[in-house]
């Protein structure tokens, strides 16, 4: 059996989780409405408080759509009532962050400042000019912005510098050593 799978999920006050036709699962919060289709062969199901995941046999694909389906969901409920954030930190000489409107403009060192547009139900916020918050309901979309943010210059190992998760380190790496 599962271990995650077979938890159940408390759902917190506030919050309300349906579950329609083919699996299609509502869950509507304090911080807005996320939907998703659920693989269909498993049974989720809202009993009061918890919602429970199911699954009919012990096939291969279901055993490895049980704990994944479950994770979803406990994902979505996190999101409407909590949300979720990541922060990013710029770092280099002349390197720098700024918000206009739903643009983060980037000074990355390259010969044109880099331009980022917030997808919809994520957003950034700034922090001085070095820290980059990215807020959103939707975990997935949080990570995938913040990773696209990161990806405009990731960290180098020799001094550094460009866009890392604030969590991060850096293995760094020994220059060169002059002749002797």
């Amino acid at each position: 059996m599962s271990r995650i799978g077979k938890m159940p999920i408390a759902i917190p006050a506030g919050v309300t989780v349906s579950v329609a036709e083919n699996n299609k699962v509502t869950v509507k919060g304090p911080k807005g409405t996320l939907e998703r289709v659920l693989p269909a062969e498993l049974e989720i199901t809202v009993d009061g408080a918890e919602v429970n995941v199911k699954r009919p046999n012990d096939l291969k694909r279901i055993k490895s759509l049980h704990g994944l389906t479950r994770t979803l969901i406990h994902n979505m409920v996190v999101g409407v009532s909590e949300g979720y954030q990541k922060v990013l930190e710029v770092n280099g000489v002349g390197y720098r962050a700024a918000k206009s409107g739903k643009e983060l403009t980037l000074t990355l060192g390259y010969s044109h400042p880099v331009v980022v547009v917030d997808p919809e139900g994520v957003t950034t916020e700034l922090d001085g000019a070095n820290k980059i918050i990215v807020k959103g309901i939707d975990k997935e979309k949080v990570g995938q912005h913040a990773a696209n943010i990161r990806s405009k210059r990731g960290p180098e190992p020799y001094k550094g510098k460009g866009i890392k998760y604030d969590t991060e380190v850096i293995r760094r790496k020994v220059g060169k050593t002059g002749k002797k």
